[in-house]
Order: structure tokens, then C-alpha cells, then sequence
């Protein structure tokens, strides 16, 4: 191999300085090598079980990719949840371990998950543990929140976004997405400034049927 070419080659591809940090890659005109600058090349991150909190915070903009794009990649099962979500005509209840008398109107209950045939008309209960209900076509909440510098300079010239799983821009900080599938987040710099961004996504807060959501316009698009 011919070392003089091989330098020169990455000379012409990362500047003379050979220094490949995303903070540098704007000077060099390698925006396409930066984590994320756009959406047909974007970060990856998984969730399986809901709720689940997503926060990023980092800067773009001067020196370096002015947008960053966040695919966020949903396979959520309705077996499991990290919360429990009522369903019609039923409330959770919270058990504690061990149990623990925090209200002087009531004794603590006694659990036993030994198995007991039916006795008279009572039967054995079925404890159930924090799952999503059975809901055909359900689906969970995404709440993009834009925490901010604090700093109204700066905040001001910094845009995120949604989009919907075909690239398409979602005009609202909210939507609704099915249990399988994608969607994007987007971080735009509108000024020739290095920006901080602190973002949150929450997805899953909520698990609704298609008939109850009031707003179809939340529902993303595919």
C-alpha cells in the first residue's frame, strides 16, 4: 500500500488535522461521518417495556452537525410493564414486601400463594402483576418534553421535534404509537452557535384504545 496516498486520501475526507470529533467535522465538511445529523442516518436506541424515560442533553450547531436525529426503535410486549395501567372497571393495587401497617383504620392482610381449592363460594384469587391490559389496536403515548438551557437567548434558536416512522415531521410534542414499530426525534439549530439541548421522551405514560383517543391527529402516521 502506498502510505502517500492513503494520507492524502484521508486528508481529503478529514482535513489536514486527521481529527474526526463531531465538534470538528463542520470545519472539515464531514457532517456525514457525525452521529445522527440526519434522519436517514440516525442514532438507534430500543425499548421493550413501558414506561420508559429517554433523556439526552448535548449541543449542536457551530463546528458541528446542526441537527441530530434520534430513532427510538419500539418491540413492546403487553406481558410485562414497569407500571400498572388500569383497565375498565378495575383499580391497582400496590402490595408491599414485606407488609408493612401504614394505616391504623386497617390490619394488615395476610397473602398466602399456596394454591387452595374453592371453599364454599369463595375461590382462590389470581394476583396479576403490572402488565399493559388486553386492548386491540392499543396504543402508547409519547411525550417529548424540551427542557431547555434556561438560557432564552439561546433556547430560543433550538428546535425539537417528532416524526412520524415515514420520516414525516409530526406537528405536536404528543402523539401515539402502536406497539411495534419506529419513530424519529429531531434537535435543530437555527443559528450559527454551538447549542445545548436537554430533551425527555417519555413513552408509555398512557395505553389507550384507538376509540378513545379524542384527537386522532396525535395518532402517528405511518
Amino acid at each position: 500500500m502506498n502510505d502517500t496516498k492513503e494520507i492524502q486520501q484521508n486528508h481529503i475526507v478529514y482535513g489536514a488535522s486527521d481529527y474526526t470529533a463531531p465538534s470538528g467535522l463542520a470545519a472539515s465538511k464531514s457532517l456525514n461521518y457525525a452521529k445522527g445529523p440526519t434522519i436517514t442516518n440516525p442514532e438507534r436506541v430500543g425499548v421493550t417495556v413501558v414506561p420508559s424515560v429517554i433523556r439526552y442533553a448535548d449541543s449542536v450547531g457551530l463546528f458541528g452537525a446542526e441537527n441530530y436525529f434520534l430513532k427510538v426503535d419500539l418491540n413492546v410486549t403487553d406481558e410485562e410493564a414497569k407500571a400498572c395501567f388500569e383497565e375498565g372497571g378495575w383499580e391497582c393495587a400496590l402490595i408491599t414486601r414485606p407488609y408493612i401497617d401504614t394505616d391504623p383504620n386497617y390490619n394488615v392482610a395476610l397473602m398466602d400463594f399456596n394454591e387452595f381449592p374453592t371453599v364454599n363460594t369463595y375461590e382462590q384469587a389470581d394476583t396479576i402483576g403490572n402488565r399493559l391490559p388486553i386492548i386491540t389496536a392499543g396504543y402508547l403515548s409519547v411525550d417529548l418534553t424540551n427542557i431547555k438551557s434556561g438560557n432564552m437567548y439561546t433556547d430560543d434558536w433550538l428546535d425539537v421535534r417528532l416524526y412520524t416512522q415515514s420520516r414525516e415531521e409530526h406537528p405536536y410534542d404528543k402523539m401515539y404509537v402502536g406497539l411495534k414499530g419506529w419513530f424519529y426525534i429531531g434537535v435543530h439549530a437555527r443559528n450559527t452557535k454551538r447549542l445545548p439541548y436537554d430533551i425527555s421522551c417519555v413513552i408509555g405514560q398512557e395505553f389507550r384504545s384507538y376509540d378513545s383517543i379524542e384527537d386522532k391527529s396525535l395518532i402517528m402516521r405511518r
